[in-house]
């Protein structure tokens, strides 16, 4: 951070260290939002970004299940997986967001919409049922996180344009939207044609059915 950037009082961010990983070595930060504690990490490539103007930015909702298990269910692990690789070739930052479970309804509700989802509904119906919003995620503690950053004029990795929306809103610069789109399988094409379809989601969706390994060794 620049000696001209002056804190957020919303937000606080820790040292930053060095961390490697299977896509790179990432320089990483922890943010904890001061009127919560909830805490998040901002992973920027060691590569110098190919785009200084508008260097990639991928903010990721925190997922267990898929992150961590490698859920087919979803799209969030291969997506986090594809954006560190992406970004550490290209340079620019991850934003890992936590306290976003499910779209922001938590893992217990998550679960519960897994339950409906089963019995017929739409990822949609699903929350609508359990009298939840269909999406309840914030995007205030990643634009202090960005202006920390001073990344205020950003290329957004995403195919959400509520994001983006979300993002002019908190006074962050979206020159482009960069695809982020991930195999199609029989696991996840009716949550994949649900965020097209109902919630807007850019996606192509062209491909069948692709057996491919969400993690490679």
């Amino acid at each position: 951070m620049s000696a001209g950037v002056v804190p957020s009082p919303l937000i606080s961010g820790g040292p930053v260290v060095s961390l490697p990983t299977p896509f790179g070595r990432f320089h990483v930060q922890v943010w904890t939002e001061s009127a919560t504690g909830v805490e998040h990490m901002s992973l920027s490539s060691e590569q110098e970004s190919e785009d200084s103007g508008t260097p990639l930015v991928r903010l990721h909702s925190e997922c267990l299940t898929g992150d961590v298990f490698g859920s087919y269910r979803c799209d969030c692990g291969e997506q986090l997986d594809q954006a560190l690789a992406l970004i550490s070739r290209q340079g620019g930052t991850v934003i890992y967001l936590r306290g976003q479970e499910g779209r922001g309804i938590g893992l217990a509700d998550k679960v519960r919409a897994y339950a409906l989802q089963e019995e017929g509904a739409d990822t949609v119906e699903a929350n609508e049922q359990l009298g939840l919003p269909v999406d309840a995620r914030d995007y205030q503690a990643a634009a202090e996180i960005l202006r920390n950053l001073e990344l205020d004029h950003i290329a957004l990795l995403t195919n959400n344009p509520d994001k983006v929306n979300a993002l002019t809103g908190l006074g962050i610069t979206v020159d482009r939207m960069v695809a982020s789109e991930v195999p199609v399988r029989e696991e996840n094409r009716r949550y994949l044609e649900t965020k097209r379809d109902r919630m807007h989601h850019r996606l192509l969706l062209a491909a069948d059915y692709i057996d491919a390994p969400i993690r490679q060794s």
